[in-house]
């Protein structure tokens, strides 16, 4: 596959990781397969993920294809570039097609980055997994490299206010042993000992992290933030969809 665009995105990473002062700590690279298909499922709590996910996959030589909503690639300079680097478009009213774009990439030898939680965890804790990373793995008789990304949410996440400024935040990444998912397992059962994959590797990652968790808020509760916890997520998610659903009420009364 020719990259003529990848590389001068990738050099521009480079310069704002730079201007930011980013100090990395990659682990486990040589999880990444030299050649042939992989999938690498991502933890999901900033905005930044997968251009940290990206880069950390560098060394190995490789570049990563990521599935990324369809709302980006509509961008007007945004989308220009997603498919100058071929990422695929995920459309969620009609997740067939990215599926089947995805399987052909795996086919033909490609790293593939998934984020199975599909949204940013604001707890910072891996949530549920959807099963469309186990799914591909099946279908493309390819191994999933369990990924962890640390410290993105301290630069951009959601419902938090962004930090450009030149902090040197550390920034860790780390890449799994892979996990082989066979024809015919059962689907379930492989999500579920992928997100213990990827909880068990997020919590060595915090465990070496450099910094003081303690009352911030780009830290889990459970070690001392003051993130929401998971609860206070759902809980407030669903007053969300209560309050969507009166005002969707209202507007049919009138």
């Amino acid at each position: 596959m020719r990259d003529l665009v990848y590389p001068p995105v990738v050099a521009v990473l480079k310069t704002l990781w730079r201007y930011l002062g980013l100090k990395f700590n990659f682990i486990g690279i040589e999880n990444i397969p030299q050649k042939g298909g992989a999938i690498l499922a991502i933890n999901h709590i900033g905005y930044l993920d997968f251009a940290l996910a990206g880069t950390a996959a560098l060394p190995s030589k490789r570049y990563v294809r990521f599935m990324a909503k369809k709302e980006i690639f509509d961008h007007k300079l945004a989308g220009p570039l997603m498919r100058g680097m071929h990422h695929i478009c995920v459309d969620r009213s009609n997740g067939s097609s990215s599926f089947v774009a995805a399987l052909r990439y795996l086919r033909a030898g490609e790293i593939v980055g998934i984020f199975p939680e599909a949204t940013i965890s604001r707890s910072f804790e891996i949530k549920e997994l959807k099963t469309g990373a186990v799914r591909l793995a099946m279908g493309s008789n390819t191994p999933i490299i369990p990924t962890v990304v640390w410290g993105s949410q301290r630069i951009f996440t959601k419902k938090v206010k962004a930090n450009w400024k030149r902090n040197k935040f550390p920034i860790s990444v780390a890449f799994g042993r892979p996990l082989i998912v066979e024809k015919g397992q059962d689907v379930d059962a492989a999500e579920l000992e992928l997100r213990r994959l990827m909880k068990e590797l997020l919590a060595k990652v915090q465990s070496e992290y450099p910094d003081s968790y303690e009352g911030q808020r780009w830290a889990p509760a459970r070690l001392g933030g003051t993130a929401p916890t998971p609860e206070q997520v759902e809980i407030e998610w669903a007053e969300h969809l209560q309050e969507l659903s009166e005002k969707s009420r209202n507007e049919e009364k009138k």
